[in-house]
């Protein structure tokens, strides 16, 4: 699983990710929790990050 694109979507307590490869077919699919973001990134190779966040996000 080769992950060029990931895709986050901001909320307040859960985050949606997904994962793209260079074809642009989705690998990863993964709903962590605020505390597990940080982690689940630093375990990823370098990739093209992308990130939405609806209106209320930032509360």
């Amino acid at each position: 699983m080769a992950v060029e694109v990931l895709g986050l979507d901001l909320a307040k307590n859960v985050f949606q990710v997904q994962g793209m490869d260079a074809a642009g077919r989705v690998v990863l699919r993964r709903r962590l929790r605020r505390s597990e973001v940080v982690a689940f990134f630093a375990g990823l190779p370098p990739a093209l990050v992308g990130m939405e966040a609806c209106h209320t996000a930032h509360h």
